[in-house]
């Protein structure tokens, strides 16, 4: 899956199990100024419609979105997303990568991500589980019965 691209590692996982992707993006600070850092990719098939998205920032706390499978994927090519996700392609100086948008309260962030490696891994994540059948096999008494739990209060 990774091959030998330099920056690009995929760790082992149980037998049909999507292994974690690890690249190297970019968060781009300004108009000039870009800050290289890593990302994983996680994909569980027990939770099927999303990807986790974990930020590694030296000497700074990890920070994990969730994002839709199909709007990361579909992003590669084309416009995708909305209001607090959004994933479009690049097309900067021949290389193939796309931009990944991030906004939350006030802040917004935006990163360069390599479109190759991460395309070839949610490809496999759709051999996992295929677009369509994320819902089969989902045990929908829990999912209710989780819907219907009254959240605790925060301590204060």
């Amino acid at each position: 899956m990774s091959g030998n691209r330099p920056g690009v590692r995929a760790h082992l996982a149980a037998p049909q199990e999507l292994p974690l992707l690890s690249l190297d993006i970019q968060c781009m600070l300004d108009a000039f100024a870009r800050h290289a850092m890593k990302a994983e990719f996680r994909f569980d098939t027990r939770a099927p419609l999303v990807v986790s998205l974990t930020f590694l920032v030296e000497d700074a706390p990890c920070s994990t979105w969730s994002v839709g499978r199909d709007l990361l994927y579909q992003g590669l090519f084309w416009m995708s997303g909305l209001a607090d996700v959004q994933v479009w392609p690049a097309h900067l100086d021949e290389r193939a990568t796309a931009w990944l948008q991030l906004d939350s309260h006030d802040t917004t962030a935006l990163f360069e991500v390599p479109v190759p490696p991460l395309a070839e891994w949610l490809e496999h994540s759709y051999e996992l589980v295929p677009a369509g059948a994320e819902m089969e096999g989902l045990d929908w008494d829990d999912v209710i019965a989780g819907l219907l739990r009254t959240p605790k209060a925060p301590p204060g």
